[in-house]
Order: C-alpha cells, then sequence, then structure tokens
C-alpha cells in the first residue's frame, strides 16, 4: 500500500500534535498546555510543505501557480520561504500569535493555486481533486486559526508575557 504524498503534511501535523498532547497529559509541564501540542504540530506540517517547495515537489508547485500571477517559480519559494518563517516563529511564544496570524493568511492566499490545479489537473474529476484539498486546508486552518484564537482570548495579558 503506497500513501498518496498528499496526506503527509496532514499526518505530521495530526501525529506531532497527538505525541505532544499526550507527553502534556502524561505530566511533562512544558507540553500541558493545548496550545503547545497545537502549535509543534503546525510547526510540523509547515516545515513539511515549506520543504517541499525546494525539494521533490517544487515543479508540481510551481505548475499549480494560476498563469495570471506573475513569476511562479520566485512566488513558490517566497510562499516557501514564509512557511518555514512562519514554521519557526509559531515555536516560540512571543511570535506565536503573529506567526499563525500570518500562516492563516497565508493558507488563504495560497488557496487559489489548490482550485487552479483541481480544475486544470489531470484527474478524471474535479471533485477528485478538489474536495481532499479543500478539506486539508480546512483542517490547516482549524490548526493556525485555533491558534489565533487562543492568544486573542487573552488581550489583557501583555504579549510578551504570554504563555504557552
Amino acid at each position: 500500500m503506497v500513501m498518496d504524498p498528499g496526506l503527509v503534511p496532514v499526518l505530521m501535523l495530526v501525529a506531532v500534535t497527538v505525541t505532544l498532547f499526550l507527553l502534556g497529559a502524561a505530566g511533562v509541564q512544558r507540553l500541558k498546555p493545548w496550545p503547545v501540542a497545537v502549535r509543534g504540530g503546525v510547526a510540523a506540517l509547515f516545515v513539511t510543505t515549506g520543504l517541499a517547495h525546494f525539494i521533490g515537489m517544487r515543479e508540481e508547485l510551481v505548475a499549480m501557480v494560476p498563469p495570471a500571477l506573475p513569476a511562479p517559480g520566485l512566488l513558490v519559494t517566497v510562499t516557501g520561504v514564509l512557511e518555514l518563517a512562519g514554521a519557526a516563529g509559531v515555536l516560540w511564544s512571543r511570535t506565536a500569535p503573529w506567526a499563525a496570524g500570518g500562516l492563516t493568511l497565508l493558507l488563504l492566499a495560497m488557496f487559489p493555486a489548490n482550485v487552479y490545479k483541481a480544475l486544470h489537473g489531470p484527474v478524471d474529476s474535479v471533485m477528485d481533486e478538489l474536495v481532499p484539498r479543500s478539506l486539508m486546508q480546512v483542517v490547516f486552518l482549524a490548526a493556525t486559526g485555533s491558534l489565533v484564537a487562543y492568544y486573542a482570548r487573552t488581550p489583557n495579558r501583555p504579549f510578551a508575557q504570554r504563555r504557552p
């Protein structure tokens, strides 16, 4: 049985989040708050997808850029760098809210490329491509959005003191 490479980012998000959450539940103090587990999962997700912009899937990602946008190679490079920067930023509590917000906006900005691929890619049915890609985006947005919501709920706490 061969795993669909498109599932790797989802599996990274889920596996790392669940592992960190269970370690927190088992008594690892630093991992007890749920946002720490989600931050680790989001970081793993975006390291996986960010590296794909440079290694292994670059040509496929360049081909996904809608033709109305200029310099597809440059756009793929920039989004890859932003994903890797966001992955690093979400791990540090001081930058986590901003990184999660930036990654959320990045996911929304890149979604048209997924729609373009579904409409113009080599698939039997648009639904075979668009539905799974859309569902993955919803999962990714739920993860980054949950972090944004968590940090937004505590507006009275100074940014520098935010933990987890």
